[in-house]
C-alpha cells in the first residue's frame, strides 16, 4: 500500500511546479511506485488474483500515460523513464 507520505515524496521528486498532481510525469511516477509495491506483495502471495488484476490495470494505465507523453513531448517522456527506472 502506498502511504500518503510516500506518495507525496514521489510527487515532490517529479512535479513540474508546486501544486502539480495531475501531469503525466506525476501519474507515471505514482503508478510506478504502486506497481513496485504490488509486485513485492504478489511475490509473497502468488495466489492473490484480485491484486494481480489490479496490477495489470495499473501497468496498462501507465503505458497509456507513457504513450501520450511520448507522442506530445518525447524529451519529457525520456526524462521520466530514466527518473522512474523504466529504461
Amino acid at each position: 500500500m502506498l502511504t500518503k507520505v510516500k506518495k507525496q515524496k514521489v510527487i515532490k521528486d517529479v512535479a513540474l511546479h508546486a501544486t502539480d498532481t495531475g501531469s503525466p510525469e506525476v501519474q507515471i511516477a505514482v503508478l510506478s511506485k504502486k506497481i513496485d509495491e504490488l509486485t513485492k506483495h504478489l511475490k509473497k502471495n502468488a495466489k492473490d488474483n484480485h491484486s494481480r488484476r489490479g496490477l495489470i490495470g495499473m501497468v496498462a494505465d501507465r503505458r497509456k500515460h507513457l504513450k501520450y507523453l511520448e507522442k506530445n513531448a518525447p524529451k519529457r517522456a525520456e526524462a521520466i523513464m530514466k527518473k522512474v527506472g523504466l529504461k
